[in-house]
């Protein structure tokens, strides 16, 4: 099954509170049956509290869930044909893989051929066949998680959700475990709902990300969409790596410039020009910013702080009072040291504009 037009999970309005803290705040989305569909967001953000609320875990205050339109706010667990993952494996440490895969399908009345059937396919699936007469606790982190994910996929689920679920592991692990939970995603062209914290995560295996702060949506679209223009300051800062750069500006005198301790500068074609003298924010990308070559009238700086990533060196380089992240490549960075002098050229035509009382975007 590839990914269509019908929509798997709407959620619309929904809030939940805990006493003073509003963990949800009319909270909506929809998701497209089939997709890898990804909640962003740091702790707290609401991410775990949508995933309990869609598996009817936690019931909200407020607002509707639909699960192929069928509305199942206050529908019990059993029904909705959801399966979750969590943070923690949440295994039966007593029962072995096989009774562990077992377990959900004899809970349903499944035939034992059907049980056993299933528990081969999915072993084999997850590469697990040789540990089914293992307990948990004699498996490495890696083949947990695989447990935890295989009893959620033997029931074959409508909508499968993960809560955070390489969280635990370590990070040739985490590479690992992307790609597999992406092929899985292939072949069963299931809906997926994916929770994490981790950038690197949400940008790489989310066809749609929506972006959450305080228990709602701020932005939601494809990975290139959120890059590319981020509604506001707090987007920004959460999608790119390095993280963007921010300069403090003023808009200038003459329509569409920008003033900043690093010179006057052109605004981009895209953004909506501010009147003279208002304040801003100019949002700099590490990646549009390289050394000045030859003939070039670079800007000067200094070179602060340099962070080697193995093939890439990140470069903090001092202009005027602001720091600013580049990036450059491993034999590029070879050359450069710690206080050295590097003009340096930015690429003001990818500026990203922001309103400096706001953090929102002026694209």
């Amino acid at each position: 099954m590839t990914r269509t037009d019908t929509t798997a999970l709407r959620l619309t309005g929904v809030s939940k509170s805990y006493g003073s803290v509003r963990a949800l705040d009319s909270l909506g989305f929809d998701v497209p049956e089939g997709s890898f569909f990804v909640l962003f967001g740091p702790s707290a953000a609401g991410k775990t509290t949508t995933l309990r609320t869609i598996a009817g875990l936690v019931r909200p205050d407020a607002g509707q869930v639909e699960i192929f339109g069928r509305d199942v706010t206050t529908a019990p667990i059993a029904g909705r044909d959801v399966s979750m993952v969590f943070q923690s494996f949440a295994l039966y440490p007593h029962l072995t893989v096989r009774d562990n895969f077992a377990y959900p399908l004899r809970e349903a009345k499944v035939s034992r051929d059907e049980i056993d059937r299933r528990v081969s396919e999915t072993a084999a699936m997850l590469k697990l066949s040789h540990r089914l007469d293992r307990k948990p606790n004699t498996l490495s982190g890696g083949e947990q998680q695989r447990v935890a994910l295989g009893r959620s996929l033997i029931r074959r689920p409508k909508v499968l959700l993960l809560d955070e679920p390489l969280t635990n592991l370590d990070a040739k692990l985490r590479h690992d475990m992307r790609a597999e939970l992406k092929r899985l995603h292939r072949q069963f062209g299931m809906t997926i709902v994916y929770a994490t914290p981790d950038e690197l995560e949400a940008l790489s295996m989310g066809e749609e990300i929506a972006v959450m702060r305080d228990g709602t949506v701020v932005q939601r679209g494809t990975p290139d969409e959120i890059y590319e223009n981020p509604v506001d300051t707090y987007v920004a800062g959460k999608i790119g790596s390095p993280h963007m750069n921010m300069v403090r500006a003023t808009f200038g005198p003459e329509e569409g410039t920008l003033d900043t301790a690093l010179g006057r500068f052109q605004t981009p074609q895209k953004v909506r020009s501010g009147r003279a003298g208002d304040a801003a924010l100019v949002g700099i990308r590490p990646n549009d910013i390289r050394i000045a070559t030859g003939g070039e009238t670079g800007l000067a700086t200094r070179v602060h702080l340099l962070e080697p990533l193995g093939d890439v060196t990140v470069v903090s380089v001092e202009a005027s009072g602001e720091m600013l992240r580049m990036v450059l490549p491993e034999a590029a960075a070879l050359a450069v040291r710690t206080g050295d002098a590097l003009p340096i050229t930015i690429d003001a035509s990818k500026f990203h504009i922001f309103r400096a009382a706001d953090g929102r975007s002026m694209a």
